[in-house]
């Protein structure tokens, strides 16, 4: 059984290696460029407006949906503001040299994009329900908005992305998390993982037996709160080494185009391995493209599909190019990524380096900690939700509670156990996420003007 495990592992590798990664660069990048340059860079003209609709301005209860803007984005920055933000930056400055961050921007800025794109279609093709509550998502806008293009193959499509969004969920959105809940917890407080699973299983379950409304309620108060208190902790940090600052975004920039030459325990790289590993590591944290995020944006409480776009967009400005920089300038000011330690241990080190300058250098393995269980706790219970509206398209309504416990089960399997294989496994399964979603929106970007340019003459008539 351990020799057929590792060699389906070996596949998974190889195909993330030498195939998945590659296909994501082929697709997510083009795309990107292809609707930033097509909308006039509109993911940051548009922001003032964006900040607006969020605050609330232009909220009414009598409009069609479950939850206003601000949950509507505070749901989906919790399934986005995750590990990735302390482990993947980690893992992509690691592996691809400081020049990851570089594209890890590029591919934030393009993410911003697409996700007001795919927003936007799934405000667009969300069914209502008999309950009055929303469902939408990628595999609405393939079965319906592709209907008349590719016919039969449009619900296959939709298929496909329902089916792959599901492994996800229970991937990356669950016991990958669970997982790095329970090792930092054994690790830093000696606590036992399986405490550990059966403590998450019943606080998880807690808030998304409740759905979409429970979970907003939560994540609305608990993503301000996670951010603010991990942005105030790498401020401290950085106000540290506050000269090296100009020194740190030069090395991020010219590492990008040139690589980083192997040099101790530090595993270098050339351009390419630095390019793959910046679009790798900014995809998986902020899911621009990605398709998921529009599943959560499908339920705000709006008439103008487009609106609910501009919120989305705000979503990798947030958690690429704010929160993930902020990690990558501790560890690159603190030295950290020049020790050779790799993933989380690289994070808990450039915090060491940088609170014991001020005589605290205890405290941070609790800062990452509280970080790390505050981001992956949020992004477990953001995900059910993914999860349950792919359930329920592909078998029906009646399969969201047995979903939602069978979900339970996945958070304590994923505490207890060791699942490097889960994540090559959901990196391969991203790409069926990923792709089909990218080919929708180029296929439908005809769909998407329409909308965006009559939201904005609406907005002119109205003098808003």
């Amino acid at each position: 059984m351990k020799e057929l495990i590792s060699f389906i592992d070996s596949v998974f590798v190889f195909y993330n290696d030498n195939i998945g990664s590659y296909l994501l660069f082929i697709f997510l990048i083009p795309t990107g460029i292809y609707f930033t340059i097509k909308f006039k860079f509109l993911q940051i003209t548009s922001l003032p407006h964006s900040f607006k609709i969020i605050s609330g301005k232009y909220d009414k209860d009598q409009d069609a949906g479950d939850i206003n803007h601000f949950r509507a984005l505070t749901t989906a920055l919790s399934a986005t503001i995750g590990t990735g933000n302390i482990v993947g930056v980690a893992l992509a400055i690691y592996f691809g040299g400081p020049g990851a961050v570089f594209w890890m921007w590029v591919t934030g800025i393009l993410g911003m994009m697409l996700k007001l794109v795919e927003s936007t279609l799934s405000l667009k093709y969300r069914k209502i329900n008999e309950d009055g509550s929303v469902s939408g998502g990628p595999m609405y806008y393939m079965e319906y908005g592709l209907k008349d293009k590719l016919g039969k193959y449009a619900k296959k499509l939709a298929i496909v992305f329902a089916g792959a969004t599901v492994l996800c969920a229970m991937g990356t959105g669950n016991m990958a998390q669970s997982n790095s809940i329970s090792d930092i917890m054994f690790k830093n407080y000696n606590i036992e993982n399986w405490m550990t699973g059966l403590v998450l299983v019943i606080l998880v379950l807690l808030v998304i037996v409740g759905g979409i409304k429970r979970i907003a309620d939560v994540t609305s108060k608990l993503v301000p709160f996670m951010a603010v208190l991990y942005f105030v902790s790498t401020i401290i940090v950085i106000a540290v080494f506050f000269k090296d600052i100009p020194d740190a975004f030069s090395l991020i920039i010219s590492d990008a185009f040139t690589g980083t030459a192997v040099s101790g325990g530090f595993l270098g790289s050339v351009f390419l391995i630095t390019l793959k590993n910046g679009v790798a590591r900014g995809l998986f944290s902020n899911e621009g493209g990605q398709g998921s995020a529009a599943i959560a944006h499908a339920a705000a409480k709006t008439k103008y599909p487009t609106r609910e776009g501009l919120v989305a967009s705000v979503g990798p400005f947030i958690d690429t190019l704010l929160i993930c920089t902020m990690t990558a300038l501790v560890i690159i000011l603190s030295g950290a990524w020049q020790g050779g330690t790799e993933g989380v241990g690289m994070t808990v080190e450039a915090f060491t380096i940088g609170f014991t300058k001020i005589g605290l250098g205890d405290y941070a393995k609790h800062v990452v900690a509280g970080g790390l269980i505050l981001f992956a706790f949020s992004t477990i219970i953001a995900w059910s939700y993914y999860g349950t509206r792919a359930s329920e398209y592909l078998f029906g309504s009646k399969s969201i509670r047995s979903y939602r416990y069978v979900y339970g089960l996945f958070v304590f399997l994923g505490a207890i156990g060791k699942i490097d294989i889960v994540w090559h496994f959901v990196d391969v399964v991203i790409t069926f996420m990923t792709i089909p979603n990218l080919i929708a929106l180029v296929l439908l970007s005809s769909v998407v003007k329409k909308e965006i340019d009559s939201y904005f003459k609406i907005m002119k008539e109205k003098n808003i």
